[in-house]
């Protein structure tokens, strides 16, 4: 495990189906830093998000988390899990849905008000959450991730289809959030937010291609930009997996072919 690790995992499988989404991954995630989990769409981000919670069936291998098995009754309050999309009750207003949060959680009496600070609802507390914008919406959900102060939260997506002033914002609310020692694991399949994170895993087909940080990603490859240095990425882990994929396939019709 690495040291100071939030989340190490080892040999880790999955299977959706007749899909095989990982085949013994390994990654170990620092404390208290925003880990960035990039990649296109498909390429297992979710399904490596749900592993680290708990909720995602896996086949094989380890994870842990906070020193606890992943998905463990200890683990309930110290993490968090923020679902792509709102996920709060429409017919409650604003505070009514982080009230009902915060019982279940046992969080203290005055964390409603903190998170609505936190997240810029202080006007739109008394609103239903059905009344509001797509982007309120979000920082409702965001907020019931943030009641109880977790010690790491796992965000899938939170800036899909918001605008830039609110996107700038949410990631300054992110960047306090790590500057106190939680520790952020944020999906995103926009390049640009890379350079917001102190830690890239860019992720390609079940695999991590790279595990680098914003500056080292653009020296590697020596692109200008977040965008064309994973694509440069792509165009690497491709010149070099087809051949081994092209191996393994005559090695497989090689021994049916002496096993026939």
């Amino acid at each position: 495990m690495m040291n100071n690790a939030a989340v190490d995992i080892s040999r880790l499988r999955v299977r959706r189906g007749r899909i095989r989404v990982f085949d013994d991954l390994y990654v170990a995630i620092p404390r208290g830093r925003i880990t960035g989990l990039l990649g296109p769409s498909g390429c297992g981000k979710t399904t490596l998000m749900r592993s680290i919670v708990g909720v995602q069936k896996i086949d094989a291998g380890e994870i842990t988390v906070l020193g606890e098995p992943g998905g463990s009754r200890r683990l309930r309050r110290r993490v968090a899990y923020g679902t792509q999309g709102a996920a709060v009750y429409g017919d409650l207003s604003v505070r009514q849905n982080l009230a009902y949060f915060a019982a279940l959680l046992g969080a203290p009496r005055g964390d409603v008000d903190r998170v609505i600070d936190e997240v810029g609802l202080r006007g739109q507390a008394g609103q239903l959450v059905d009344s509001l914008s797509g982007g309120q919406s979000i920082r409702v959900s965001l907020g019931v991730a943030l009641i109880g102060s977790p010690e790491l939260i796992v965000l899938d997506e939170p800036t899909v289809g918001l605008d830039p002033v609110l996107r700038a914002d949410l990631w300054r609310l992110f960047r306090a959030l790590a500057d106190r020692g939680v520790t952020l694991i944020v999906s995103s399949h926009v390049m640009d937010e890379a350079q917001r994170c102190d830690r890239l895993l860019l992720m390609r087909e079940g695999r991590i291609i790279a595990d680098t940080t914003p500056r080292s990603l653009l020296e590697e490859t020596g692109a200008a930009d977040a965008e064309a240095a994973f694509l440069a990425l792509i165009d690497r882990d491709v010149a070099v997996s087809i051949p081994t994929r092209r191996a393994a396939r005559d090695t497989r019709a090689h021994r049916e072919e002496v096993d026939g």
